[in-house]
């Protein structure tokens, strides 16, 4: 794959570079728990096949408006995704995109994340715990 078309793969995946490096300040900026769940929601979406690239950034910036609000209002993350994580989001990238394939790996991958972001306990730990004893 050469340069120009990378680069072109890239900013449909992630928009135009400057709206994406924006984002990530923004994501930086949030208190260490809702930018876990971000990030983790971040890594489902881009399974996502964005329609176009403004959408697509335009995707990112609004789950960064949405959890700066819950951040500034408090709010549990548990509040925000619901029980389940993965339908929280799936909705919520259908309003940009067409939707993707999206491996079993990566739905647990962000369960396991925003359960750990909320501060619940995903048993990971319980189970070195045991191999130490």
């Amino acid at each position: 794959m050469s340069d120009v078309e990378k680069s072109g793969f890239i900013s449909k995946v992630i928009g135009p570079k400057k709206r994406w490096r924006a984002y990530k300040g923004r994501v930086k900026e949030l208190p260490e728990n809702y930018r876990t769940a971000v990030e983790a929601i971040e890594r489902y979406l881009m399974h996502f096949v964005p329609t176009d690239a403004d959408s697509n950034a335009s995707m990112f910036e609004d789950l960064a408006d949405l959890f700066e609000q819950a951040a500034a209002d408090g709010t549990p993350i548990r509040e925000i995704v619901g029980d389940n994580p993965v339908e929280f989001v799936d909705a919520f990238a259908q309003n940009y995109s067409e939707g993707g394939y999206v491996p079993a790996r990566a739905r647990k991958q962000l369960t396991d994340d925003i359960e750990r972001a909320a501060g619940e306990d995903t048993g990971k730990e319980d189970k070195k715990e045991d191999k130490t004893v």
